[in-house]
Formats: C-alpha cells, sequence, structure tokens
C-alpha cells in the first residue's frame, strides 16, 4: 500500500526550524511536534538552561534539536542565533516567532522604556528575525513564517494597550511580508491562540485566568499541544497553498 499522501505532505523531515519562545508553553509543545515530524529545531529564549531542557528532552525522544539563548529584544543577539543556527545546521527553513514579552500598560501608565521593551520584543524582533534568515529562506525549497498572535489584538482589551499594539502590528506584517515574500516561495501566516495554560497566564490573577477561560464558546483554557497541529500544517507542505492568513486557535473567543 502507498503511503498516505496527507500524512506524507505533513512530514517536516530535511526542515530546519528556529522556534522563539521555545523553551516552555506553546513553543516548547511546537518544538517537540516539529521534531516528531522530522524536523531539526533550534530552541530558543532568553534562559540556556531552559533551552538545554526542552532540547534535551527532544533528543531522548530520537529528534534533532539544538539549545540557542537569544533575546528577541536585541538585534545582534537575533542575528548570532541565524549565524548559529546556520552553522549546526546548513539552513533555515522555518520560523515561528513564539516568544513574547506580555508587559500589559494602559494609557497613563506607559514610560518610553516600557513601550520599548514590548515593542522591541513583541514586533521588532519577528520581522528582524525573518530579515536576518531570509538569504536561507530563499535558498530552501520553500520557506514558512508563522507569527504567533494574540486574541487581546482583536478584542476590547482595557490596560493591555503595549501588547495589542505590538500584537495588531505583527499581525500587519505578517500580511505585508506575505505579498513581499510569495514570488520567493516563503509563506507568512499567522495564529492567534486563545486562552492557553501556559506560564504567562497562570501567573494572572486567579480571576482573570477564570474569566479568559470561560470567555470562550468551549468553555476552557486549551492546553499548549492543541496548537501544534495548526502549527504543523502551516509549517509543511500541507499549508503550500496557505499564506497571507491569520488563523483563531482560540475555542471561539475572538469577536464575541
Amino acid at each position: 500500500m502507498n503511503s498516505n499522501p496527507v500524512t506524507q505532505s505533513l512530514d517536516l523531515t530535511g526542515k530546519v526550524a528556529i522556534i522563539t519562545g521555545g523553551s516552555r508553553g506553546i513553543g516548547r509543545s511546537i518544538a517537540i511536534g516539529f521534531a516528531q515530524n522530522g524536523a531539526s529545531v533550534v530552541v530558543t529564549s532568553r534562559n540556556l538552561d531552559s533551552c538545554e531542557s526542552t532540547a534535551g528532552e527532544i533528543q531522548k525522544l530520537g529528534g534533532s534539536a539544538i539549545p540557542i539563548a537569544a533575546h528577541m529584544g536585541r538585534l545582534q543577539e537575533i542575528k548570532s542565533l541565524v549565524d548559529q543556527t546556520v552553522e549546526a545546521y546548513g539552513a533555515v527553513d522555518i520560523i515561528v516567532n513564539n516568544a513574547a514579552n506580555p508587559l500589559m500598560l494602559g494609557v497613563g501608565e506607559i514610560t518610553q522604556e516600557a513601550w520599548e521593551k514590548a515593542l522591541n520584543t513583541n514586533l521588532r524582533g519577528p520581522v528582524f528575525l525573518v530579515q536576518e534568515a531570509l538569504p536561507y529562506l530563499e535558498a530552501g525549497s520553500g520557506g514558512s513564517v508563522i507569527n504567533m498572535l494574540s486574541n487581546a489584538a482583536f478584542m476590547y482589551t482595557p490596560n493591555h494597550l503595549l501588547y495589542t499594539v505590538a500584537k495588531s502590528g505583527l499581525d500587519a506584517a505578517t500580511r505585508s511580508m506575505a505579498a513581499q515574500l510569495a514570488s520567493k516561495n516563503i509563506r507568512v501566516n499567522a495564529m492567534v491562540p486563545g486562552t492557553v495554560d501556559t506560564d504567562m497566564v497562570q501567573a494572572m490573577p486567579e480571576s482573570f485566568q477564570e474569566m479568559a477561560a470561560k470567555g470562550s464558546l468551549l468553555r476552557r483554557a486549551a492546553q499548549p499541544d492543541e496548537m501544534v497541529a495548526m502549527a504543523i500544517v502551516l509549517a509543511s507542505d500541507a499549508g503550500s497553498f496557505m499564506t497571507g492568513h491569520t488563523y483563531f486557535v482560540d475555542g471561539g473567543q475572538s469577536y464575541r
């Protein structure tokens, strides 16, 4: 019997993926899922120990992964991340811009330092990472960029201005990059997780967690692993005709 063509289209064998914020939460689940589907994975975040832990877990499962510490708010570290990836694996085929700074402040509280801290990590970093990796994305057989957004950018969210501005900007950047890079066989899409049971959410007040979890049609928070399937589709040949769009994986939470 021939192999299932649908299963084949999801195979990431031979692809090299950079997962920012890849040491925990959604990023960790995506890193493991990509590796299980054949990709060589670069697990990156600010904390090298956490990156090493996730990369080691992938290696124990039989996958290929390396840890690289990098701060997405620092341009030189972004360049170094790409350089080290190419030195280790010789390519960059997939980028998942998942790292985020959850600094949430509203009008009246924002300082110049807070503005730069939030926007540099949440918006400038992802764009510059794609720019640094662009020659390698172009050189491959077809690149894929996945930008992780937040449903906060599509709802009425008081006191979240910094976060929503950055994520809304990344949404716009997704469409602009998709339009520019389509001719180079590079697809650019975005995902919008809803409330997901991650460390970032768990750090919020319990009352906020309960409200956020019950704000979706499914009336619960997602687990990080529930974000993996869509990411694999967008990264693989299964998503070969998908670019320039924002996909909601939020349990029916946005636009309510």
